[in-house]
């Protein structure tokens, strides 16, 4: 199937999502709708690793701010959240390659990969407290894969981070410097090649039931918070309607 903002392939045991809006790759809800189609046409193809990567200088600046505001933001969070509830159903081990800046939504699908091998000049980071909205899938998974303390200071001031400081926080796997990351992405890749698909699988299954994570139902819950409180209030709308004029937000508290 010929896609408009993405690539796709399967071979060799691994299927493969290349984000192809260049230059930031911000997912607009026609990029997302291509990428749940993607995940869709896999739930009946047989590959042993999935491994979201990006064209250009950035893997994904975030989700397009634009389609934030009004009625559309209920589709946006429905197409966006619809990419990580199908990522649950594949059962094969997902891994991102993230050459430069992964922020907002982009920061969330590369955090929510099983597995995560970066350039050092990447960047992580969750801004979107500072347009007047909160990340729901970062409240569902940082907490989770980072400690409470860093994952609230992170999302709560929007400060973007380094990759080494991912590497340190346990964020990300591996930092490899820029000019090897493909090379050295066949490498990590290659740990896993000569190993079962389905013992694999099975693996990553025992490891999400051991936390016995009801991670549907908090992003339920964080959902509802989202959308039908923090959206309705005045500073929601003016932050991201001051994002998109390029001018400082000027919050009521209301």
């Amino acid at each position: 199937m010929g896609y408009q903002f993405i690539q796709t392939e399967v071979k060799d045991g691994l299927a493969t999502i290349t984000l192809n809006r260049e230059p930031l790759n911000v997912l607009n809800i026609a990029m997302m709708k291509e990428i749940n189609q993607a995940l869709d046409a896999l739930q009946n193809q047989s590959f042993k690793m999935l491994l979201f990567q990006a064209a250009g200088k950035a893997f994904s600046a975030g989700v397009d701010v634009g389609e934030h505001l009004g009625d559309q933001v209920n589709e946006m969070i429905e197409v966006f959240h619809g990419i990580f509830r199908r990522m649950d159903k594949l059962p094969a081990v997902s891994v991102a390659a993230v050459q430069g800046a992964a922020l907002g939504g982009g920061c969330e699908l590369a955090l929510y990969c099983d597995l995560v091998i970066a350039s050092e000049k990447a960047k992580f980071g969750q801004p979107e407290i500072q347009v007047g909205v909160f990340p729901p899938i970062a409240a569902l998974i940082l907490p989770r894969q980072i400690g409470r303390k860093k994952a609230l200071e992170l999302i709560l001031s929007g400060e973007i981070i380094s990759a080494q400081e991912a590497l340190a926080l346990g964020m990300v796997n591996k930092v490899v410097p820029a000019e090897n990351l493909e090379g050295e992405l066949q490498k990590f890749l290659g740990k896993f090649s000569g190993l079962s698909g389905l013992v694999m699988a099975l693996t990553k299954k025992s490891f999400l039931a051991g936390l016995m994570d009801p991670a549907d139902q908090g992003l339920a819950a964080i959902e509802k918070i989202y959308l039908q409180e923090m959206m309705k209030t005045h500073d929601a709308e003016e932050g991201l309607k001051a994002f998109l004029e390029k001018r400082k937000p000027a919050w009521q508290e209301k």
